[in-house]
């Protein structure tokens, strides 16, 4: 009989295994896997053994009650058989075609991730090319308009334009990469056998054949609101820097910005007119010192240049951002 110990023994195998069935961006998987592995963080949560003691001996049982019955191995070869049926590829930390900027995110470092595509893009120097461009996915006509042209700009420059695929800002941005003739990635929060939003899905498909998806959750998992809010962290690690274009004050884009700073990336927010409610996160992040002002390509060329690090290993921590970025949990 296969048990899970047995089946996820090697590191890869049980790295897959802790992303197949467990929510991304937790903070306990993450301590463990960074202090022990994944197959003793695996063998851990079978039941067995003392945690390190790095986690708490209580968080560590309530982990261990939560993990254990996930853990389950029908669950994990279906992901496995999945991801061969669709032609996905898996690639875990260390890896040559890990995104190495993913690692400063520290103990909430994805697990594993799911791509389709190009996923020699993964390998691109963050500092060099990569920039994340997202907004508010009801977006206006003005900030369509902006993230199409930036993001136009930044593919006939070769950079490379990270965004999460979904509705206004994003789609505009996607779309705009690809008709220059540019690369794109959409990070995606479901499985992606699952593309989402449905609106999207052709534009979706088309990224998956000529640019990359990437997502943390195997095939057949659905998009939740916790996933989105987890999904957030590799919009803002995964590239040299972070723009948001459109977004109203409580805009979900405002937590990506949040997380870019809390890892030292630089942000810069697109002014809006003064008089509109969808730019007053853009203003917001301004005016707290958290973005620097873009308006055009050549100011996201300005805003990673004197900050970027050797390596694709991002930025410096304070660099780029005001003080209140560095706490972000209190600004935003």
């Amino acid at each position: 009989m296969v048990t899970i110990t047995s089946l996820a023994k090697d590191e890869r195998t049980a790295r897959v295994a802790l992303a197949a069935t467990l929510e991304p961006d937790d903070s306990v998987t993450g301590t463990l896997v960074a202090a022990v592995g994944a197959a003793e963080a695996v063998r851990l949560a079978a039941g067995t053994g003392a945690f390190p003691k790095k986690v708490d001996a209580v968080e560590g049982e309530l982990w261990r009650k939560k993990v254990a019955p996930r853990l389950d191995v029908r669950t994990i070869t279906r992901a496995l058989s999945e991801t061969d049926r669709l032609g996905l590829r898996i690639i875990v930390p260390g890896e040559s075609d890990w995104p190495s900027g993913l690692n400063d995110l520290g103990d909430r470092t994805p697990t594993a991730l799911w791509v389709r595509g190009a996923d020699s893009f993964l390998t691109t120097p963050l500092h060099d090319r990569v920039v994340t461009i997202t907004g508010a996915r009801a977006a206006t006509g003005y900030g369509e308009h902006v993230a199409v042209e930036l993001a136009s700009d930044l593919a006939r420059t070769e950079r490379i334009v990270v965004a999460g695929g979904a509705y206004g800002i994003d789609r505009a941005a996607h779309s705009a990469a690809l008709a220059a003739g540019g690369q794109t990635i959409a990070v995606l929060t479901g499985g992606l056998d699952r593309l989402y939003p449905a609106g999207n899905h052709e534009l979706l498909e088309r990224i998956g054949d000529v640019g990359l998806l990437v997502s943390e959750m195997a095939p057949g998992a659905a998009p939740t609101k916790w996933r989105f809010l987890a999904r957030n962290r590799i919009l803002g690690a995964i590239s040299g820097a972070t723009v948001i274009v459109e977004a109203g004050y409580r805009s979900g884009s405002l937590n990506v910005a949040a997380r870019a700073a809390q890892i030292g990336r630089p942000v810069g927010a697109i002014p809006g007119p003064v008089t509109s409610a969808a730019s007053s996160g853009t203003h917001r992040l301004l005016r707290e010192g958290i973005a620097s002002l873009i308006t055009d390509a050549s100011d996201v060329n300005t805003l990673t240049r004197p900050t970027a690090a050797a390596n694709g290993r991002g930025v410096e921590p304070d660099a780029g951002v005001g003080r209140s970025a560095r706490r972000p949990g209190r600004s935003l």
